[in-house]
């Protein structure tokens, strides 16, 4: 029984120590590695950092050709406007002046024919009483709901 526990002793002894030369082996490895992963964690926070930056460089950029753009769009709106604005104004002025001018004519010309003007409404006028009484005196019955209100 001595060389059993002297044998379990000796097991337990080299298991306790290839126990401990492993620890110490993983210990600097742990700590490499742990200086390597903050390293690589700082180089990619620097990274992000970088990318953050250029990224609010794009956006400033874009915003400010965005401006320009909508800058220029606005301009080229009035512009149109202006243009479109100022050709309708000579087109009513011309149209107000011809009107003018074909007032002008008639109104000498009634002036110079009252007889011919008066004789012109009054067949206008007949004209106009005949085609409502035509109108009026269509061959249609009424309609029943009139009949039943006068009832």
């Amino acid at each position: 029984m001595a060389d059993n526990d002297t044998s379990t002793t000796n097991s337990a002894n080299g298991n306790a120590k290839t126990a401990a030369a492993r620890a110490t082996r993983n210990r600097p490895a742990s700590r490499s590695s742990a200086r390597a992963s903050r390293a690589s964690e700082d180089a990619m926070k620097k990274q992000i950092a970088e990318l953050k930056r250029e990224v609010n460089r794009l956006n400033r950029t874009l915003s400010e050709q965005a401006a320009e753009t909508a800058h220029g769009w606005y301009q080229g709106a009035a512009d149109r406007a202006s243009t479109l604005y100022s050709g309708a104004s000579d087109r009513a002025s011309r149209a107000a002046s011809q009107l003018r001018s074909q007032a002008h004519s008639v109104s000498e010309t009634v002036q110079q024919n009252p007889g011919t003007f008066s004789t012109a409404m009054l067949i206008g006028g007949l004209v106009g009483l005949l085609a409502g009484m035509a109108i009026s005196r269509s061959s249609a019955p009424e309609p029943d709901w009139l009949h039943r209100w006068h009832r």
